[in-house]
């Protein structure tokens, strides 16, 4: 894989080391773990779905922890003492950790449980000081502020 020196970034431009580090970030090999297996949906336009598969886990052995712009989901699978010998081992079931860098203004709005299925719902909710608006011109029968000034 090809990696990019990220260093003159840094040096140039200021607020952008998060970003920069996101990129480090994904360009190493173990900062994609592979399990449990999951989906990211994109429901609408500013709602969006995680959906992970947690076979052999229930409700109580998972935990969701929404951190600012980062959201962390864990198993711990607590052990239930019998002893087994498996022929073949197909459903991992073993502890994991699962981190999600969320954008600004992504909220999480819920998580549910069912069939082995995790879903977990966000939203982008952009403030309105963000957002984008319109900007009437004045015509010229207006009078500017400065004429207005002047006069």
């Amino acid at each position: 894989m090809r990696t990019f020196d990220l260093a003159p970034l840094y040096r140039s431009a200021i607020g952008f080391d998060r970003l920069a580090h996101l990129l480090n970030e994904t360009q190493r090999a173990d900062a994609q773990p592979s399990y449990p297996p999951y989906n990211i949906e994109l429901v609408s336009e500013d709602n969006y779905r995680i959906v992970m598969a947690l076979a052999g886990f229930n409700r109580d052995e998972i935990d969701i922890v929404a951190e600012r712009e980062s959201l962390q989901v864990s198993g711990r699978k607590q052990k239930d003492g019998i002893e087994r010998t498996y022929l073949h081992r197909g459903i991992a079931a073993r502890d994991f950790e699962q981190r999600f860098q969320l954008a600004n203004h992504v909220k999480v709005t819920g998580a549910s449980f069912d069939n082995g299925m995790l879903t977990i719902s966000l939203v982008r909710e952009v403030p309105e000081a963000l957002k984008p608006r319109q900007i009437v011109i004045d015509g010229g029968a207006n009078v500017s502020a400065l004429e207005r000034q002047a006069a």
